[in-house]
């Protein structure tokens, strides 16, 4: 029991438990997350295409229609309801006397009909006067006169003359030996010639017979399932063709969707009704259901090869590590003579490695504590010789000062303190930053030395703006390098001339600018110049310039240094920027 609970205690439990929680609690919400966001996107998208392929089928039997509407109307020459006038005739007389339409006999007008269209598959023409039935069907088969249903279809044509009707699909059984399926539209033939009377005069009806292979190649591109319906309609309700068995010219029930079906519809305008698609949605989505099992199992493998893989990784981890927990008790109490068995080349084989180097290193540390004691005393002893020194040459400098004013050599004096004070100022390891009154008063003892060095040829003006701090911190020894630059490569070779340095605040900005009115640069060695302090690797013999760039970079930053321009024989001017910093 109290191994038990030490090791419910132990870290390694507790990080297997973190890492199978950590590991399978975003892997099972990310999965189940993924797949229900795949699932519905597929759907949407599924369910639109179908909606978009039920609406270019519903554009397809409109024109269908519109296009046997138009060869309906080939029976016209006159004007009635709209229709074109091109020559008026007695069409009373060509039908019923001279057994013609349109000046062309009827046989030869319906043959015309029946092959200008591969899916007209019968034509009849019913004369109104005595009932004779002219007909053309496309396998030359005979009319059986008692079976065509033509006293209900010239019922309904009676309702509205002038107009189209088209009748559900129905059998084509009238021809001898014909089992097609076809839906039939009829138009009236209407005499336009002479008075227009109050009821239009019908001297005949004309018949086509469209086969519902028509609509099959339309139906074909939903590849509908068995368990799917289709349903044409008008717009009473009822069924002009389904594929479902005895349903034409019936009313069809409202359909809606649920649970099982998918239901989808588009208008068709020309018979005022619609095109209804009700698909089944377990066949089809059956794809994306077995996808999505197929991801629930791969889910599952992967939680139960995660769990396995945890609980082998922490008695795998926990194990090595608790050995060189005992050994390092042993160590804690006093023993040194100890090595832990290397087994691997992975990290706990290092660290076993490391363990071992330890001990052996403490135990040569232990041997060796009094020579590392000595060191540090002649370390130390070492350092104050370095202070002894610096001090020893200000010391002996100030004697030969004093020894120069005892004899009356004012100025030799007065360069050696300036000496003197140069030595201090670069001399000091202290801060990189040093305020803007220390660095003036450096380059001041500079020039005097150079002053008096070239017997006073060359002057130095400072312009200081009244909003400037001397506090402020520059970059040490950041001005004297280019008032050396000024005077060596500017000034000396024309004889003589100034230095100036003027000192403003832009905003945030600290800028000092050094110039001079010597020799100045061409505008090639200007660029050259520019594009060596641009390019930090480029080497460069102007190795004050770009030394005090770079460290002036290094210092406060990429948008600070130094910049130059030059005009030859009017002098140079070079900018410092630093930022303004006020503690």
């Amino acid at each position: 029991m109290r191994i038990r609970g030490r090791r419910t205690k132990s870290i390694f439990v507790k990080f297997s438990v973190s890492f199978l929680l950590v590991g399978l609690i975003p892997l099972l919400a990310l999965s189940f997350f993924s797949v229900k966001t795949f699932s519905g996107y597929v759907e949407r998208y599924t369910t639109s295409n179908l909606q978009q392929m039920v609406l270019y089928m519903s554009y397809n039997l409109n024109s269908a229609f519109n296009q046997y509407n138009e060869v309906s109307k080939l029976m016209y020459t006159g004007r009635y309801e709209g229709f074109i006038e091109s020559y008026s005739q007695n069409q009373t007389q060509n039908v019923n006397v001279l057994e013609q339409i349109n000046s062309i006999p009827i046989d030869s007008f319906l043959k015309t009909v029946l092959f200008s269209d591969p899916y007209i598959s019968g034509v009849q023409f019913i004369r109104s006067s005595d009932g004779k039935i002219y007909y053309q069907e496309r396998g030359n088969r005979s009319l059986n006169s008692e079976t065509v249903p033509d006293e209900e279809w010239l019922a309904k044509m009676a309702e509205d003359p002038s107009k189209v009707a088209i009748f559900p699909a129905h059998m084509d059984s009238y021809f001898y030996g014909s089992g097609r399926q076809v839906f039939t539209i009829g138009r009236s033939l209407i005499d336009t010639s002479g008075r227009v009377t109050k009821e239009p005069k019908v001297v005949g009806t004309l018949f086509l017979d469209i086969d519902t292979s028509l609509f099959q190649q339309f139906f074909r591109e939903l590849s509908l399932g068995e368990k799917d319906e289709l349903y044409l309609l008008d717009g009473e309700g009822r069924t002009y063709f389904s594929n479902q068995p005895a349903s034409a010219g019936l009313l069809t029930p409202k359909l809606r969707e649920n649970d099982e079906m998918i239901v989808l519809s588009e208008k068709v305008p020309f018979l005022n009704g619609q095109v209804i698609a009700k698909v089944h949605r377990g066949s089809l989505f059956e794809q994306l259901l077995s996808a999505r099992a197929t991801v629930y199992l791969a889910i599952m493998i992967c939680a139960l090869v995660m769990i396995v893989m945890g609980a082998w990784f922490s008695r795998r981890l926990a194990a090595p590590i608790r050995e060189l927990i005992k050994q390092m008790a042993v160590v804690e109490s006093g023993k040194l003579d100890i090595q832990l068995t290397v087994n691997s080349n992975d990290e706990m084989g290092r660290l076993a490695h490391g363990f071992n180097r330890m001990v052996e290193r403490l135990r040569i540390y232990i041997d060796e504590a009094y020579v590392a004691q000595i060191k540090q005393k002649q370390t130390e002893l070492s350092a104050l010789k370095s202070q002894i020194r610096p001090h020893y040459l200000y010391n002996t400098l100030e004697v030969i000062r004093m020894n120069a004013v005892d004899k009356e050599a004012g100025e030799v004096a007065d360069m050696i303190l300036a000496l003197s004070n140069e030595l201090k100022y670069v001399i000091d390891y202290g801060e990189e930053r040093v305020s803007i009154a220390s660095e003036l008063a450096h380059l001041q003892n500079y020039f005097y030395i150079i002053s008096v060095r070239y017997e006073n040829r060359f002057e130095l003006k400072l312009d200081i703006a009244p909003n400037i701090n001397m506090e402020w911190p520059i970059l040490k020894l950041s001005l004297q390098p280019i008032v050396e630059n000024a005077v060596q490569h500017g000034l000396r070779q024309q004889g003589k001339g100034t230095v100036g340095i003027t000192i403003e605040r832009r905003d945030q900005v600290l800028a000092v600018t050094i110039y001079d009115d010597g020799i100045g640069m061409n505008r090639d060695n200007l660029a050259r110049i520019n594009s060596i302090l641009d390019n930090a690797e480029a080497p460069s013999k102007n190795v004050g310039l770009k030394n005090v760039h770079e460290r002036i970079r290094s210092s406060f930053g990429e948008e600070f240094g130094l910049s130059v321009s030059s005009r030859e024989y009017i002098g140079t001017s070079i900018t410092l920027t630093f930022p303004v910093i006020n503690e």
